[in-house]
């Protein structure tokens, strides 16, 4: 399945919608009260995309979700591209991540494993969130709290900023790709009805008459060993803890000397 990108719609037009209420111009506006919001039409759109997948997320479908002719929408945002920033950002938003005086875990390792969790969970509940490359991210207020937490933890921790940089650009990259993983293993289950164990024991055959332990001997000791989990999602949460462990024991390497 292709990626999607974030960042193709009207840039201008597309900041104003992430930045809206924020800038001099953000205030109440004089006149009828819109029967629909920016913000509702966001919360229909993810509601859409959460509940079947992003593709069915289009502009008349939101409309239905609403009750409104889908001509209504585009007097809010001007189309589909802009509507997916606004999605992202907003459930990036979602992470909550404590900033300037806000209460944070006692350490630095603690405050990234809290990034980490945060962002699995916003998977789960979002997966189509996967499908959505954000290398050219939406410049919204989502994305700048999660940047501003990440270095200021890792500045905090004693990082250059340009060495924060990277290590926040490594953490998110790391944490983003597993995240997404484990999300696509509850999706597949809920799309197809089928349970990975389900799936795993029909394919036993496979096993019995194909596996050629010779050949492939890493891969039966580790099988023999317990080192292949039974479940795939088992599985992804042990590499996604391994990982991020081995991860963030690098960056203390690196304070350290």
């Amino acid at each position: 399945m292709a990626r999607k990108g974030s960042g193709e719609g009207d840039p201008r037009k597309t900041l104003r919608l992430l930045w809206r209420g924020t800038g001099p111009d953000g205030g109440p506006r004089r006149g009828r009260r819109p029967r629909v919001t920016v913000d509702q039409i966001v919360a229909a759109a993810v509601a859409v995309a959460d509940r079947e997948n992003l593709d069915a997320m289009t502009m008349e479908k939101v409309a239905g979700e609403l009750g409104l002719a889908t001509m209504s929408l585009y007097t809010h945002i001007p189309g589909r591209a802009e509507l997916v920033d606004l999605m992202v950002d907003a459930v990036w938003r979602e992470l909550g991540l404590p900033l300037g005086a806000e209460p944070r875990p006692d350490g630095w390792r603690a405050q990234i494993e809290l990034y980490a969790r945060r962002a699995s969970a916003t998977h789960r509940r979002h997966p189509w969130l996967r499908e959505i490359s954000t290398v050219r991210p939406p410049l919204g207020p989502g994305l700048l709290a999660r940047q501003e937490y990440l270095l200021s933890v890792l500045t905090g921790a004693g990082l250059t900023a340009r060495r924060a940089a990277a290590a926040a650009g490594a953490v998110v990259t790391f944490v983003e790709a597993t995240a997404g993983t484990e999300a696509e293993h509850a999706l597949a289950e809920r799309v197809s009805g089928q349970s990975e164990r389900d799936w795993w024991a029909a394919r036993q055959a496979f096993w019995d008459d194909t596996f050629d332990p010779a050949r492939y001997p890493a891969i039966a000791r580790a099988w023999q060993e317990g080192g292949l989990l039974p479940s795939a999602a088992e599985a992804s949460a042990d590499a996604r803890d391994f990982g991020l462990r081995g991860l963030l024991d690098g960056i203390e390497a690196a304070l350290r000397r």
